[in-house]
């Protein structure tokens, strides 16, 4: 998914968050209300160009991971081809510098959709999004399946202005019943009343492969980015902690997210962590472009971007 894509179909928004720095208030780092709402769902990052062409034709990382490259035709008739990992319930997007018009076309520049397990739910997060003094911007997400016939994604909603960010942004999503409804989108049935969940969204291929999550995310921002994120992951169920350097580290739901403050340059894709399907009796490293995906041993991966441009 597409920061600048889907901030196209936002309108702007009254009382965004604003400053360059988040202050964690009384609380943030203790358990949230009541049950968790928001999941980590897919997060994506742009890496040099020889990094993306690497994974793009990478035969290793197509025995590691349910890994696609394919072109998604969304809203508008915009169009985006990225390079997945596809696990359980989560997945990893990658692009390379100039895939993607605009800042998001930028090396460094990332994105991260958190998304509910069960229907209505959004607006629960919506509603206490709307509590911490700040007015979401909705936006409907569409997928053309080839027909020129726009089929309904996911609702969601940014907690920022259209624009208004350095190079992260995170959205809030809700997937749509008329997608489980159609057969292309190759979705599994309800696990039960009200499941929109990511299980039931991404098949079963993951099984084939060693990777079934992501279990951790690292990635560096502006502190204004980040600031902009935190009041949409604890309104979420997220504990949220601040960091040192004023980044934040957000845990529960199964994937922690690491968020490293830092100036525009350094911004961009650090880690990610995954978990396998069987533990690794070896360690295997690869390099893959400038960056090394360590496999084992044990049941865990970890894949390190260099951040060179």
């Amino acid at each position: 998914m597409l920061m600048v894509l889907v901030v196209a179909l936002a309108a702007a928004l009254v009382g965004a968050a604003e400053g360059s720095a988040w202050a964690a208030p009384p609380g943030a780092d203790k358990p949230s209300r009541g049950r968790q709402l928001l999941f980590y769902n897919h997060a994506y990052g742009v890496v040099d160009r020889e990094t993306a062409d690497a994974v793009e034709h990478s035969a290793y990382l197509r025995e590691f991971a349910n890994f696609q490259v394919r072109t998604t035709t969304g809203s508008d008739g915009q169009t985006w081809t990225g390079r997945y990992l596809l696990g359980r319930e989560t997945y990893l997007e990658l692009f390379g510098v100039g895939d993607l018009p605009g800042k998001d076309g930028e090396f460094g520049a990332t994105g991260m959709a958190v998304s509910v397990e069960r229907a209505g739910d959004l607006a629960t997060v919506r509603e206490r999004v709307r509590e911490q003094g700040i007015t979401p911007a909705d936006f409907l997400q569409t997928r053309d399946f080839g027909d020129g016939v726009p089929v309904p994604w996911f609702d969601g909603f940014f907690v920022i202005e259209a624009n208004q960010y350095d190079s992260f942004g995170t959205w809030a999503m809700e997937y749509r019943p008329e997608y489980f409804a159609d057969p292309r989108s190759k979705t599994e049935p309800p696990g039960h009343p009200g499941d929109v969940g990511r299980e039931r969204y991404l098949n079963d291929d993951y099984r084939k492969h060693r990777m079934r999550d992501v279990t951790s995310l690292r990635l560096a921002a502006s502190p204004r980015d980040i600031a902009s994120t935190v009041p949409l992951l604890r309104a979420g169920g997220f504990v949220v902690r601040a960091l040192p350097d004023g980044g934040a580290v957000a845990v529960r739901g199964g994937t922690t997210v690491r968020l490293d403050a830092t100036g525009r340059e350094e911004a961009g894709l650090r880690e990610v962590r995954f978990s396998l399907n069987q533990p690794a009796t070896e360690r295997h490293e690869e390099r893959i472009g400038r960056s090394t995906l360590t496999v084992g041993p044990g049941a865990e991966a970890v894949w390190t971007f260099d951040g060179a441009r």
